[in-house]
């Protein structure tokens, strides 16, 4: 599979972009474990031509994350443009690696995003939606990607045409979450559509498919019900970023992997918080790092105290030796993933 230039090779799996969760240090892990594409987290239009800090910082990616896009979300077209060449010169803007290419969020359901017509509050504007596709097509050089969702409600649902007119001003790849954005993340995602956007004999541009994917098994299901060209993987990769490594084990061999020791658990999150403050200091390090700590022990018995510290301890050296004590307590146990999002 290829976007632009980009080889990604066979079933490639991607790391969905999540807000305050996909952070560079966090994809770090996801790399590492085999996502074969990767995004930053949305940012701002508006925020970007306006030289937000918190916006320019998430401009910054790193070699070892390549390829990687930049993805961004609005709806006002000149922004939308301008907002694009800036992603395209991040590197030169903002150092690191730059982007590889351009995503746009129609995708979003978040009210105080949709409410004013950004992310997937333009699947009421489908004309409009087409429009800033093709401006950031022509403005830029790098692949432009899309991400979106079936429709606006359950009367709405316009993917398959609207996939037609994405294709038709230049976009080279699709990226489909299978529920409306009056859905939410409520109920199963169908991907029955995002077949059918596959199935048109009119596409050409790789479809990558969204939602619920949250088990080697189903994976392969997916990708052989549906015939899509990549699948995207959001909040089950929460606490589970091995879920790549897994996933691609299944592919190959048919075989699932033995469910990952507390120890080897203990391993990771000690790279994913020395990452941290290597990318963000000791005091956002590990403010940030809280949400991910205590979700990789999700399972294990008498847990509460020690999952307390590791969401309040300040001082690096005290969440390392935690840790440490968790291996050394719980590291021969193997729970069973429990996702935060109950998927």
């Amino acid at each position: 599979m290829k976007i632009g230039n980009i080889d990604l090779g066979d079933r490639p799996l991607f790391l969905a972009p999540m807000e305050d969760v996909t952070d560079a240090s966090f994809r770090f892990i996801c790399k590492e474990f085999g996502a074969d594409m990767m995004y930053t987290e949305f940012i701002s239009s508006d925020g970007l031509i306006r030289d937000a800090r918190k916006s320019l910082e998430k401009l910054v990616t790193y070699d070892y994350e390549a390829p990687i896009g930049i993805q961004i979300y609005g709806n006002i077209p000149e922004a939308m443009v301008d907002a694009a060449k800036m992603a395209e010169q991040a590197a030169e803007i903002a150092g690191g690696h730059g982007a590889d290419l351009v995503d746009i969020n129609f995708g979003c359901p978040v009210s105080k995003i949709a409410r004013r017509g950004a992310g997937s509050g333009m699947m009421r504007e489908p004309d409009k939606m087409v429009e800033i596709t093709r401006q950031v097509v022509e403005a830029v050089k790098l692949p432009v990607t899309v991400k979106t969702r079936l429709g606006w409600d359950e009367d709405s649902k316009i993917i398959v045409e609207l996939a037609e007119r994405l294709q038709d001003v230049g976009i080279q790849g699709l990226t489909i979450h299978g529920r409306t954005r009056c859905q939410m993340y409520k109920g199963e995602a169908d991907w029955t559509l995002i077949g059918k956007v596959k199935e048109n004999p009119r596409m050409h541009i790789p479809i990558i498919g969204n939602g619920d994917i949250n088990s080697p098994q189903k994976a392969k299901e997916y990708f052989d019900r549906y015939g899509v060209d990549a699948i995207m993987i959001g909040r089950a990769t929460y606490g589970h970023p091995w879920i790549f490594q897994e996933i691609k084990h299944y592919l190959q061999t048919g075989e699932l992997m033995a469910p990952m020791s507390v120890t080897d658990r203990v391993s990771l999150a000690k790279r994913h918080l020395a990452k941290s403050l290597e990318i963000k200091g000791d005091r956002v390090g590990v403010l940030e790092m809280r949400r991910h700590l205590s979700c990789y022990f999700k399972g294990l018995p008498d847990f509460k105290e020690t999952r307390l510290k590791l969401v309040t301890l300040n001082d690096p050296e005290e969440l390392f030796a935690t840790l440490d004590m968790i291996a050394e307590r719980w590291g021969d146990e193997a729970p069973e993933v429990r996702s935060v999002y109950g998927l």
